[in-house]
């Protein structure tokens, strides 16, 4: 593909790289809530993890190709898994999140990250006991649009897309959307939208920016580096920072299940361990970072190049956003990406709380029934990475409060 100035534009398009949801990626995942469908994986999984004993489990990371796997992949390929005494196995990089449920499911993979509020639907609408022991990084995401768009405003009667439907993207995305009036429907593109109106469709990430150039989309809302590569291709511009709407929010989290945490408290005491030193090393190395990342790293864990990797790991001067009006608070003083493992409940809860008010398709009725206090307790674990934070240098070496404990900043 080209731009106006015919000059070659890099856009991922590999089918490694398509890590979206497209519908039967939802059908395979709601399929996962009914017992017949499930029982097969289940058995599957517990057969898997029966056949090691104790910690010789071996790590099996599953991914997709998004800065928010950083933490996993730094740690596979700084060999800090290896520093804590575990075997590993080579990441396996997933097309989708129903790909990547599926195999975490049947035990074929046995460490993930996972969108937060997904989470919340393998728990409690699957009903597969996993939890939440760590957040893999905040913020990382951002809503890019058309160049020709200046305001969210100017998105009515437009499409835009959203990688999954239980996703703080979609969250947000909505917040500024009934910030500014406009109405969420899902008609899919090319339906006729009246001036107020917003039609969201899922998309894969890596189709997203072909889709903006091509103009079938007004914009679309994910986690890094597609962003970065509508910018750097041209094809678009950041209207708005994730993180500048909800402030160091948690995008995608580290899920185990619940038998390793149980059966395996040591191995799982080792796998947090090595996934928090990464995320150390990585905010203070973040041109490494992205190095290690690219499709010219050592083990090319993504098929993304460095510029955009760069652009988001490591650039720091933003005060062309700010005279945009891309930055709303500029006094939040944040990261473009930045990384943090201390899963705070005070999230969980109002996590809970937006995506109750949040329009999703598919079966959604377990999302009534969830209280939030009980979600903040029940879905995440968070002793092992309390002894993981302490080890590392505490919570001051990430920047967080002495006491773990914060109140949510939501400003559309």
């Amino acid at each position: 593909m080209t731009n106006q100035n015919n000059q070659n534009i890099h856009i991922c398009a590999s089918s490694d790289c398509d890590c979206g949801m497209s519908r039967r990626d939802f059908l395979r995942m709601s399929a996962l809530a009914t017992a017949g469908a499930a029982a097969p994986l289940l058995f599957a999984g517990d057969a898997r993890a029966q056949a090691f004993k104790g910690d010789d489990q071996p790590v099996k990371i599953g991914y997709l190709p998004i800065t928010d796997a950083a933490p996993l992949l730094v740690a596979h390929g700084r060999k800090l898994f290896d520093a804590q005494g575990l075997k590993t196995e080579a990441p396996r990089l997933f097309r989708s999140w129903a790909q990547i449920v599926e195999a975490f499911v049947s035990g074929q993979v046995n460490v993930i990250h996972l969108l937060s509020p997904a989470t919340l639907w393998v728990r409690y609408g699957s009903k597969f006991p996993a939890k939440v022991v760590a957040w893999n990084h905040v913020n990382g995401s951002g809503l890019t649009v058309l160049n020709e768009i200046n305001s969210v405003a100017d998105l009515g009667g437009k499409t835009v897309a959203i990688p999954f439907w239980y996703s703080i993207h979609n969250i947000l995305l909505q917040k500024l959307l009934a910030a500014h009036k406009l109405t969420v429907v899902t008609r899919g593109r090319g339906a006729d939208l009246k001036k107020n109106e917003v039609s969201l469709v899922v998309m894969a990430p890596s189709e997203m920016v072909s889709a903006l150039a091509s103009k079938s989309i007004a914009g679309y809302i994910v986690a890094e580096p597609f962003n970065a590569l509508a910018e750097t291709a041209g094809v678009g511009k950041i209207l708005r920072f994730s993180g500048d709407v909800w402030k160091n929010h948690a995008c995608c989290v580290t899920f185990l299940a619940e038998r390793d945490l149980a059966e395996r408290p040591e191995w799982s005491q080792r796998v947090t361990n090595a996934i928090v030193n990464a995320q150390l090393w990585s905010r203070s190395n973040q041109v490494e970072t992205a190095k290690l990342l690219s499709s010219s790293g050592p083990n090319r864990y993504t098929p993304h190049q460095l510029q955009p990797l760069t652009k988001v790991l490591a650039v720091t001067d933003y005060s062309d956003y700010q005279k945009r009006g891309v930055i709303a608070h500029p006094q939040w003083q944040q990261r473009r990406i930045d990384f943090q493992p201390y899963p705070f409940a005070s999230y969980t809860e109002e996590m809970v709380r937006a995506l109750v008010q949040t329009k999703v398709e598919g079966d959604n009725k377990f999302l009534a029934g969830l209280d939030p206090k009980f979600v903040a307790r029940d879905l995440v674990d968070d002793r092992f990475v309390r002894k993981s934070i302490a080890a590392a240098g505490g919570p001051a070496a990430f920047g967080l409060p002495a006491n773990l404990l914060r109140t949510e900043t939501v400003a559309v």
